[in-house]
């Protein structure tokens, strides 16, 4: 006899769909206001000038311009260091 009944439980096939995080504007590209810089979760990359930061953590461009990546050293409140990345929007003159 068979352990389970014949009423198709099958253990398989209940994989999450793929959330396509990451990069999507690289540096000295052009952006136009609204369009998504990174999609993140967490606060792995800041945002710098001209870029807001959206309810699950995606950074957007709120100005036309190119894209630019930098790199600081932050300090919290306890006076510990962590090396973050900022992401800004500068405008071409």
């Amino acid at each position: 006899m068979s352990k389970t009944k014949a009423t198709g439980a099958t253990k398989l096939g209940r994989d999450s769909q793929p959330k396509y995080l990451g990069v999507k504007i690289y540096e000295n590209e052009k952006v136009k206001p609204g369009m998504i810089i990174i999609r993140q979760r967490g606060t792995k990359f800041l945002p710098g000038k001209n870029v807001g930061l959206g309810n699950d953590d995606t950074l957007y461009a709120l100005k036309k311009g190119l894209v630019k990546f930098q790199t600081k050293r932050k300090r919290k409140f306890d006076n510990s260091q962590r090396k973050v990345k900022i992401v800004n929007v500068e405008q071409p003159l």
